[in-house]
């Protein structure tokens, strides 16, 4: 058997510079360097990772041949909401389904799902039940999630870390929801559109605790109006028992407490969803 082809990943971190300072200023990380190393962590094979920031004014964003040169695109998460209609996220929308035209497979967090639908023709909403934030519990595999490549050795029912306040409300022509939990219908999608294929989880497998900790430090006033901590004080405890645990994770009473399992605190089943993609849907396109 040949040898597997190194791969190429294209990386797009939707947030804008604002935002992305507001992150780094509360200890979290950049998206597209979640990404990076997790889509690094990920491939059986040697890969590379070129990343974008489609927000930010001026850039020059890859067309025609130079998208086709990627092997897979990866579209981290993003603060910003699909339907805003603000010139940057309809550079987003329009590069996306200039990504669909080119064969290139894809894949995505949170932002990535909502900008999948829309770009193929589906619509996102902010979900009447409020913000989804830190654990989202018992997603459940629809029965086309069931048989899906992208959940092969998943379990049925799993928690994920998640952070959003908007959710898909209807699914494009060719768009196929896999999962969803009584706080979010949609938990991932597969989005077969022009040329590609686009499978998107509306949660974020790219997190750990310690990151976790640190966006809900960066959201903590928000947080705090959305009545997750009645104080700051509060909400600061909950960090640092993240904190904790991520730094002990063989600390069962404090994974107790805090309800995390071992679908959060093992990263080779949190990211199982990534592997399955590279494997099921990139490599074989390098091969056709």
């Amino acid at each position: 058997m040949a040898e597997a082809k190194p791969l190429k990943f294209l990386i797009i971190d939707g947030y804008t510079r604002e935002a992305r300072d507001q992150l780094q200023s509360g200890g979290a990380s950049l998206a597209a360097d979640l990404y990076k190393k997790m889509l690094l962590k990920c491939s059986p094979v040697p890969s590379q990772c070129d990343i974008i920031f489609p927000a930010d004014q001026g850039v020059n964003l890859p067309s025609g041949e130079a998208i086709k040169n990627y092997h897979g695109i990866a579209w981290t998460g993003c603060s910003s909401c699909v339907y805003s209609e603000t010139p940057d996220v309809k550079i987003q929308i329009e590069f996306a389904r200039e990504c669909f035209r080119y064969g290139v497979p894809a894949f995505g967090s949170c932002w990535a799902a909502q900008i999948a639908v829309v770009a193929a023709g589906g619509k996102v909403a902010l979900n009447p039940k409020g913000r989804e934030m830190g654990i989202s519990r018992d997603i459940q595999l629809t029965s086309e999630g069931s048989s899906h490549p992208l959940y092969f050795g998943k379990q049925e029912i799993f928690d994920a870390f998640t952070s959003h306040d908007d959710e898909i409300t209807v699914l494009p022509d060719k768009g196929i929801r896999l999962s969803g939990n009584d706080f979010t219908s949609v938990q991932s999608v597969a989005v077969n559109y022009k040329n590609s294929e686009f499978w998107a989880v509306q949660y974020h497998p790219e997190y750990d605790l310690h990151e976790m900790a640190r966006l809900m430090f960066c959201r903590m006033e928000k947080l705090i109006k959305l009545n997750f901590f009645k104080s700051e004080s509060e909400g600061l405890t909950y960090i640092n028992q993240l904190e904790l645990l991520h730094n002990e994770p063989s600390r069962s009473d404090m994974a107790s407490e805090l309800k995390v399992k071992s679908d959060i605190l093992d990263d080779s089943i949190r990211t199982l969803e990534v592997k399955n993609w590279i494997n099921h849907l990139v490599l074989p396109s390098v091969s056709n």
